[in-house]
């Protein structure tokens, strides 16, 4: 994305036995989009349910990059041993509204 900056969102069930091991596996990931891409992260789960987990990456200037980026990560990791059954990481990009 040229000259426009997108926030990532990746959200997703975990599978509660596994949240510790999650947790750790997301603080990796924002490691590393923070040292190669410079993005802001945080983690937010779900106010009335607390497994549904959204990672959130702002400001990325190079969102497609940072989506592989984060896809090889996970599965080198092997994240989706952290999801509940049936569940899958899902991203989505958002970009300013033009008035």
């Amino acid at each position: 994305m040229t000259g426009t900056s997108a926030h990532l969102y990746c959200y997703y069930r975990v599978e509660p036995a596994q949240a510790p091991a999650a947790r750790g596996a997301v603080a990796d990931l924002f490691r590393a989009a923070e040292e190669r891409f410079g993005v802001a992260t945080r983690l937010l789960r779900g106010e009335r349910e607390p497994w549904l987990w959204m990672e959130v990456y702002e400001n990325a200037r190079d969102a497609e990059r940072l989506e592989t980026m984060l896809a090889e990560l996970c599965a080198a990791r092997d994240f989706a041993a952290f999801l509940a059954p049936g569940e899958r990481r899902r991203n989505e990009r958002f970009v300013a509204a033009v008035a």
